[in-house]
């Protein structure tokens, strides 16, 4: 039976949800640039007074400094915490009057926002939004206050087995990358970031020349150009934050044990992967779907389906802008992981030798391609996928090439791509737990705020 049996139904009911919103089928993509040359991808869509508009610039968690590392997961709590002569109670009023959603966010290699209004409330939205960027107050109780909450999740979060194991999977692999010190911080380095340093990462980072902007919604082309200019204007030009070089990961195939009084173990492995922007990169996605893509995967038949080893098992690729991965994970019982470690590498063995059959390519193409319009079923969705395609510099004109580049695919690209992609013997794994079957190959680095054992 195809792999794509159990998921038929609830993909054709999703699929008349998309076929019953015509304006995200047919997206007419306007390039707009501003009359101070600020550049935004739009789509108009006047059936409902809304305006959605997604942004974001480059350089996000990975330009923490040394000892800093949480700064941009900081900056993303505040900067609607108080701006210009708003203090963060008459901020966050006026967003709740005027039912404005505004909110940021940190990510690796960018740090994004988002920002949805009524038409009758777009201008006080934009200034509101102008003055968060420009001009974000950081003042002494809400910088505490969100410093309190983000200290509390890391609380929690580094007791957390998971979360242990990734972040030793990635201190291991990017030992002096930023890409090995995690984003969100330790106790330590969240409670060592300044107002200072929060400034410096504003004016350093939020600046027009990383910068991405998507529109959709109840606005033209010349009203957008000059929103534009008014709220994006008078960010500096030119960005002061050092970049990361690429970098490809330290380990090849070793494995790091460590141990946790926990009944259940978390695993983490990977390796490189293959870059957005490489031609091959339709031919891995392809491949990933039928390694991982869920229920009749390879993956979960061999691991969950036929042998009950796990609840959940997945794989994905990861194209960071400085080193691309292929990532997966599970979690099963102590008694189980050896068993379950073997099937990961045996698939990806699998895979390389011998491809996917032409039943399972065409199965995923089915579903990458039947599954994607379900992201264009909203002015969210659709001003995503526009600031996704501007980070990965892809033409307004891939939404019309996509289709063509994944059925151009044969099952021959798709073999030796395989070779390519799939490596076992580079697979670096991490577990946390009381693992069996599992034998250690080198010591586990030291992990701030994380101890080794327990």
């Amino acid at each position: 039976m195809s792999r794509l049996a159990p998921r038929v139904l609830s993909l054709l009911l999703l699929l008349g949800l998309w076929l019953a919103a015509p304006a995200a089928r047919a997206l007419d993509i306007q390039q707009v640039t501003s009359p101070g040359g600020i550049r935004a991808w739009l789509v108009e869509d006047h059936t409902n007074p809304i305006l959605t508009l997604r942004f974001s610039f480059r350089g996000g968690e990975s330009a923490d400094p040394i000892g800093k590392e949480g700064r941009a997961r900081l900056v993303a709590g505040l900067l609607d915490e108080g701006a210009g002569e708003l203090d963060s109670t008459a901020f966050q009023k006026t967003l709740t009057d005027q039912s404005i959603t505004l909110r940021f966010n940190s990510r690796i290699d960018r740090f994004s926002g988002q920002m949805v209004t009524l038409t009758e409330t777009r201008e006080e939205a934009l200034r509101l939004l102008r003055l968060a960027l420009t001009e974000p107050r950081f003042d002494a109780e809400p910088v505490e206050r969100i410093r309190a909450q983000i200290l509390a999740s890391l609380r929690r979060d580094l007791t957390q087995p998971r979360t242990k194991a990734s972040r030793a999977w990635w201190a291991a692999n990017f030992p002096d990358h930023p890409y090995g010190r995690s984003g969100d911080g330790t106790l330590a380095s969240v409670a060592a970031v300044t107002v200072e340093d929060l400034r410096a990462f504003v004016v350093g980072g939020l600046t027009r020349d990383g910068l991405v902007v998507s529109a959709v919604g109840d606005i033209d082309a010349d009203t957008l150009g000059r929103a534009l200019d008014r709220t994006f204007g008078a960010l500096p030009a030119v960005g002061s934050l050092e970049m990361t070089a690429d970098v490809a990961p330290a380990l090849a195939g070793e494995t790091l044990v460590i141990e946790a009084e926990v009944p259940q173990s978390v695993v983490v492995f990977g390796h490189g992967g293959i870059d957005r922007a490489d031609p091959d990169w339709y031919a891995a996605s392809l491949l990933n779907e039928v390694m991982a893509g869920g229920f009749g995967s390879r993956l979960t038949t061999e691991i969950r389906e036929k042998r009950g080893l796990v609840y959940g098992v997945y794989a994905y690729l990861l194209p960071l802008d400085h080193a691309p991965l292929t990532m997966g994970g599970l979690a099963t019982e102590n008694a189980r992981v050896g068993l379950s470690v073997d099937l990961v590498r045996q698939e990806w063995r699998r895979m390389a030798e011998e491809g996917p059959t032409a039943d399972e390519l065409a199965d995923a193409r089915t579903f990458l391609l039947g599954s994607f319009p379900l992201q264009l079923t909203g002015s969210g969705g659709v001003a995503n996928v526009l600031m996704a395609l501007q980070e990965n510099d892809l033409p307004a004109s891939y939404l019309e090439q996509r289709r063509a580049l994944y059925e151009a695919i044969t099952l021959d690209d798709a073999k030796r791509v395989a070779k390519r992609l799939y490596r076992a013997d580079a697979l670096s794994i991490v577990v946390v737990g009381q693992p069996e079957g599992v034998v250690a190959t080198r010591p586990t680095p030291a992990l701030d705020g994380i101890a080794q054992g327990g």
